[in-house]
């Protein structure tokens, strides 16, 4: 093994157990408070490394394994725009480092642009990866390292019914030195078809692993929950940016299953500028149901992870079916009673918009098996529009905070559901902040089981809250049971927006709550760093398409 790879393993296997440090890497070397989440402290590094090597061109017929076996670090292998390429192709382990480009042998003007998220309007301009069976079209054998792939189209024969991962990084790893790492996905397109059962996108169990600028669909399984990208047993980083994902159980999931390896936790995840969605022709009831009832459950969860940064995403879609509607689940799991180890810590949700769900946000503290806990939650700056349990079924619950979460903090965000603002239950959740914020309080406010909204709760199930500058509309009758530093206007109208009915949910110049918050800003979302965040994630559609017959 040569000194640079030892070194990388080292710190991977140095980051698995890590709690946070007193000095967060990577951000200044500013001191944090308890409370406070801990960004990721490792980041992976996508930019391209041209080639130096050979270019081994593999034409339409010809053996793309033999390519991948014979490439060595510094080549490029190319595939035919357009040409079909049938096995379980596997990428090897490379003795020596450096990187190997694997990617259409179209030129780079037929793509998107490097930071542009590609469609399936360019698929006449990739060539595809197509399983024969239900195993992985592409899979990392163990130390596999420094792959990049851009312009590839992944999917399954039209023949077979159910396919477990098209893509599968890391299969039950028993050392840090079997995780594959430094791998890179740009630009590629992964789908199933309308009737087939494909569980996985992707299963991310590996480390220095990016998915950036791709678009992953049609991941559904009719009799188990399936992700359009998953990972659990693969120690981080990640990094998800700027792609569509399109699941019908979890479009990303963390955690699920116990790590082959003692102590590993998922960690130091960037999660940015993503789409995730799920149509609504997978809707049992909707005018457009194609038909066949995939499981529904969320559109993220986290389960097992460290140091998560969810920022500038669009979260859209999701209904109450295999489960209540939630459309974020953050809540530990030791999945199979074998990871004691679990942990959800660390994590910030930020200038993201969820829209057209059952419900909000749900949070769990502690796992029916041993665990360690959720702790260290920011929820800032994030629109939550349509949450309605009328329209898309469950209780429209604006956030479930429940078994001991630990110092949750939820700041600046406007909402508009058609339930509580929080619902809770089971242990109390120390530590929680709920400022500056604006919803409709409707009937029930913040309410716990067993306990009427506001003080009761707020006592019995969140122990030192601090509950303030927060603009609950309607219902004021109930304003006395919060604390005094609260607004209770009667009506949306009352809050003075600049057009609630065609949904611009800032502030008009003449409202009581304009720069009224703790920080003396507006209460709510701040709308102008909402709309940069969103603004960085960049689609681009081929003008001219690229149909092509296809019967799957």
């Amino acid at each position: 093994m040569n000194l640079a790879r030892a070194a990388r393993l080292a710190l991977i296997l140095a980051f698995l157990a890590a709690g946070p440090p007193l000095v967060a890497l990577g951000v200044g070397h500013q001191l944090r408070t308890p409370s406070d989440p801990e960004p990721p402290r490792l980041h992976v590094d996508t930019t391209y490394v041209a080639p130096t090597g050979r270019t081994l061109a593999v034409r339409a017929g010809g053996d793309f394994q033999a390519a991948l076996d014979a490439a060595q670090p510094g080549d490029v292998v190319t595939l035919e725009p357009g040409a079909r390429f049938t096995g379980n192709f596997t990428l090897p382990n490379k003795r020596s480092p450096g990187w190997i480009v694997i990617r259409t042998a179209a030129p780079d003007s037929s793509l998107p642009a490097p930071d542009a998220r590609i469609t399936p309007s360019y698929a006449c301009v990739l060539p595809e990866i197509i399983s024969p069976n239900s195993s992985p079209a592409l899979s990392a054998a163990p130390g596999a390292h420094q792959y990049r792939v851009i312009g590839i189209e992944f999917t399954v024969s039209s023949a077979v019914a159910v396919n477990y991962g098209l893509i599968v990084l890391g299969n039950r790893p028993t050392s840090p030195g079997d995780v594959p790492h430094d791998l890179v996905f740009d630009r590629v397109y992964i789908h199933g078809a309308l009737r087939l059962n494909l569980r996985r996108g992707i299963a991310m169990n590996s480390a220095f692993t990016a998915i950036i600028n791709s678009h992953i669909s049609d991941v559904h399984e009719t009799e188990a929950d399936a992700q359009a990208i998953a990972g659990w047993d693969g120690p981080g980083p990640f990094k998800i940016v700027n792609n569509y994902l399109e699941a019908s159980g979890e479009n990303l999931m963390f955690g699920g299953a116990d790590p082959s390896i003692r102590d590993l936790v998922p960690s130091d995840i960037e999660i940015r500028d993503n789409l995730f969605s799920k149509p609504l022709s997978w809707r049992v009831g909707d005018p457009g149901y194609a038909g066949t009832h995939w499981p529904v459950k969320n559109l993220l969860e986290l389960k097992n992870a460290r140091r998560v940064l969810i920022d500038g995403n669009l979260f859209e879609n999701n209904w109450a079916d295999a489960q209540g509607g939630t459309a974020i689940v953050i809540t530990v799991r030791n999945q199979d009673g074998g990871a004691p180890w679990s942990v959800v810590e660390d994590v910030t949700f930020s200038n993201n918009i969820v829209r057209h769900t059952g419900a909000g946000v749900g949070l769990g503290g502690m796992d029916s098996h041993p665990s360690q806990g959720t702790r260290r939650v920011l929820i800032e700056n994030n629109l939550f529009d349509d949450v309605s349990g009328a329209r898309w079924g469950g209780g429209g619950r604006l956030f479930q905070a429940y078994n001991q979460v630990t110092d949750l903090v939820i700041e600046h965000n406007t909402a508009f559901q058609d339930g509580p603002i929080i619902m809770t239950e089971g242990r109390p959740n120390p530590g929680l902040v709920y400022r500056d914020n604006l919803s409709p309080h409707n009937d029930y406010g913040i309410l716990g089981t067993g306990t009427g909204p506001g003080a009761p709760t707020l006592g019995a199930y969140f122990p030192g809250a601090g509950v303030e500058r927060n603009v609950m509309i309607g219902h004021h009758r109930y304003a006395s049971r919060y604390p005094a530093r609260n607004f209770f206007p009667p009506s949306l109208t009352a809050v003075g927006f600049v057009d609630h009915a065609r949904r611009d949910y800032r502030l008009s110049d003449a409202s009581p709550y304009k720069r009224a918050g703790s920080d003396g800003k507006d209460v709510g979302v701040d709308f102008r760093a909402l709309t940069a965040a969103m603004a960085a994630a960049k689609t681009t559609e081929l003008i001219a398409g690229c149909p092509r017959e296809d019967n799957r």
